[in-house]
C-alpha cells in the first residue's frame, strides 16, 4: 500500500484491526501512528478506549490482553504499541498442536479494536507466522530509506501538500546538506514555512537564511565555480570549508562532488541530448540540465575519469590509506580542487 492509499483510507476512517508499520526510516512510521493517535477517538472516548504501551515497558500478553477488550461508549477502542522492535515478542513454534494465543487473535481480530505496532530503525521478520498473519488481516507498512537522490523530489512534494511550491535548487540544497533524514528535512521544512506566505515559492534565499547554510559558500557554489573553471571564487569556498569543518565535513564535500561527477561522467553516454531525456537518465530536475551542459563542456570524459579517480584517492586519504593522518582535511580539499582545475 502506498503512502497516499494508506492515508486516504485512514482519512476516510475506512480502518483496518491490526496495523503494523516497520522500518528504517521513522518518518512514516510517526505519520501513520500520529494520525490514528489524534483522529481514531474523540478526546472523550480516548479516556476509557485508549491504550498506548511502550515495547521496552511491556509484552505480548499484555498487548492481548488490552486488545480483546471492547470499547466503552465508542465504536473503537485503540491499542498503540510505541517501540515495538523494544518489545519481547516470544517465540514462535512450528509445532502444530501448541496454541499460541497472541497468533490466535491476528488471524480473528476483534473488527471494534484497532491495533497497532510501531516498529522502528529495523524490518520485522517477514518469516515470522505474526507478520503474515497481520499482513492477511491487516496493514503492513514498510518505512524504507529513501535514496539521497530522490530526496529533492520528495521535498517538492511535500511542500506541495502544504500549498508551497519550492524553488528546484533549494529543494536540491537541502537534500545535500540535510541529507535523506525525512523527519529533520520535515521538521526543518514547518519551521521555514512559518516565515512564508502561503502559496509562495520557497526560493534558495529562504532556505539559506531560515536554514543555516552560507548563501556564498556551500557546495553547489563549489560545483558551479568548477563547472565555470572559476579557480578564485573555488579556493575561497574550499578555504571556507577548511575552516568550518563542521558545517561542511570532507566526508559530504566528497561525497556531493562524487555524485555530480559521476553525472556528468553519464552525461558524455547519453547519445540523446534533449532536456527530458538528459533529466531522465540523469534522475535530475530539468532546471539543472543546463548546468550538466556546462560541466561537460568543463570536463571531457577522459577528464571526468580522471577526476573521479582523484575523489577516490582523496576519499581513502580521510580513511588514512595512503595518508600519515597528519594533513588537516581543509589542506586535503585544497590538494584535490587543484587537481581537479589543474
Amino acid at each position: 500500500m502506498t503512502v497516499a492509499a494508506l492515508l486516504n483510507d485512514l482519512k476516510a476512517r475506512k480502518f483496518k484491526p491490526v496495523y503494523l508499520f516497520h522500518g528504517e526510516e521513522p518518518f512514516y512510521i510517526d505519520l501513520f501512528s500520529d494520525y490514528i493517535e489524534k483522529n481514531l477517538l474523540t478526546d472523550a472516548e480516548k479516556g476509557f478506549n485508549q491504550t498506548v504501551l511502550y515495547g521496552r515497558d511491556t509484552d505480548i500478553m499484555t498487548v492481548l490482553n488490552s486488545a480483546k477488550r471492547f470499547p466503552m461508549m465508542s465504536d473503537y477502542q485503540l491499542v498503540l504499541i510505541k517501540e515495538a522492535q523494544d518489545m519481547k515478542w516470544g517465540k514462535e513454534t512450528e509445532d502444530k498442536k501448541s496454541i499460541d494465543p497472541f497468533l490466535t487473535y491476528l488471524e480473528k481480530p476483534l473488527a471494534s479494536t484497532i491495533l497497532v505496532f510501531c516498529y522502528k530503525h529495523g524490518k520485522f521478520d517477514k518469516r515470522k507466522k505474526t507478520y503474515k498473519a497481520i499482513e492477511k488481516n491487516g496493514v503492513v507498512f514498510e518505512s524504507a530509506v529513501i535514496y539521497e537522490n530522490k530526496v529533492p523530489a520528495w521535498v517538492e512534494d511535500f511542500v506541495r501538500e502544504k500549498a508551497y511550491r519550492i524553488n528546484p535548487r533549494a529543494a536540491a540544497l537541502i537534500a545535500e546538506y540535510l541529507g535523506n533524514d525525512l523527519s529533520k528535512i520535515s521538521n526543518e521544512l514547518e519551521k521555514l514555512m512559518l516565515n512564508i506566505p502561503k502559496g509562495n515559492e520557497i526560493s534558495v534565499d529562504d532556505v539559506q537564511n531560515n536554514i543555516g547554510i552560507s548563501k556564498e559558500y556551500n557546495v553547489f557554489e563549489l560545483q558551479d565555480a568548477l563547472a565555470k573553471r572559476d579557480i578564485l571564487k573555488a579556493n575561497r569556498i574550499i578555504n571556507y570549508f577548511g575552516s568550518n569543518t563542521k558545517a561542511n565535513p570532507i566526508q559530504m564535500v566528497l561525497g556531493a562532488l562524487n555524485t555530480w561527477f559521476t553525472k556528468i561522467l553519464k552525461y558524455h553516454y547519453i547519445a540523446d541530448r534533449s532536456p527530458q531525456t538528459l533529466a531522465k537518465e540523469l534522475g535530475v530536475n530539468p532546471y539543472f540540465i543546463k548546468d550538466y551542459h556546462l560541466a561537460a563542456k568543463s570536463f571531457n570524459l577522459s577528464r571526468t575519469f580522471e577526476v573521479i579517480s582523484y575523489l577516490r584517492e582523496y576519499d581513502l586519504k580521510t580513511k588514512g590509506v595512503d595518508s600519515t593522518g597528519n594533513t588537516e582535511d581543509g589542506d586535503l580539499l585544497k590538494e584535490l580542487i587543484f587537481k581537479i582545475l589543474h
